[in-house]
């Protein structure tokens, strides 16, 4: 029998961590789904919006400080990956303990980010824009002009979230590292396989899925299968070869 692991999600650009609620009844019961919210959106939506990677990474291990002990890892998908990232490199810097594994999905490597990213997203049309390409915003969102400015004022203070960050150059983490990407994201392979650099322990996967930057939704279920075997993984120290899946 697995021991019980906490799970800790973090969101994607504009988005709540309740897309996180529904994996607590998909994904097996020795994993506690613990969805991280941001401020400024879901049950903290009359917060204001923190804007600087470092601080709002420094927020987060702060408001978690509970969660990230004993057996826990760390989720993330897009800038929620990267968060994870800083969190764990956060956590190496004041001596504390670290995850049992950092899974991230969707993102360039922190030391291969495409500088050009957000470049002209500082308007609602090029935002608008920017969440037609990417996918998996429901159509009811864009003309529903509440809905609409709520995601837009979210989307907009996530990339000065994304443009704040700078790579320190760090040491590559002790943590076992697990990727995810989707065959059709923008994000080029070779940016999702530099997170190999950022592990210093043997084992890293990088399981590719069908779909676009959205592909944890579109095909939840192989990506919560490999999720889980990973998580599995790193708890008995076993090492598994990557899967491409549907």
């Amino acid at each position: 029998m697995q021991a019980p692991l906490s799970l800790l999600c973090l969101p994607c650009a504009g988005a709540s961590a309740t897309m996180y609620l529904r994996w607590r009844r998909l994904l097996p019961r020795w994993i506690e789904v613990v969805p991280v919210e941001l401020p400024g959106r879901g049950q903290r939506l009359g917060e204001d919006f923190v804007e600087d990677f470092d601080s709002l990474v420094a927020r987060l291990c702060a408001e978690q400080d509970a969660a990230l002990r004993g057996n826990f890892a760390l989720f993330g998908h897009s800038m929620g990956a990267l968060l994870a990232w800083g969190i764990t490199q956060r956590l190496r810097a004041n001596g504390r303990a670290l995850p049992r594994t950092l899974l991230v999905s969707g993102s360039a490597a922190p030391s291969q980010r495409d500088p050009d990213r957000f470049v002209d997203m500082d308007d609602d049309d090029a935002l608008i824009g920017d969440l037609r390409k990417q996918g998996g915003t429901p159509q009811e969102l864009f003309t529903s002009p509440e809905l609409l400015r709520m995601t837009l004022d979210t989307l907009a203070a996530d990339y000065r979230v994304c443009q704040s960050f700078e790579h320190p150059g760090n040491a590559p983490l002790p943590v076992a590292l697990h990727a995810f990407a989707g065959r059709q994201d923008d994000v080029e392979p070779w940016r999702m396989e530099a997170w190999r650099g950022e592990t210093a322990c043997p084992g890293f996967t990088l399981d590719w899925f069908e779909g676009g930057h959205f592909f944890i939704r579109q095909h939840e279920t192989p990506v919560l299968a490999v999720l889980a075997q990973r998580l599995a993984q790193s708890a008995t120290g076993g090492v598994h070869a990557p899967r491409a899946l549907a």
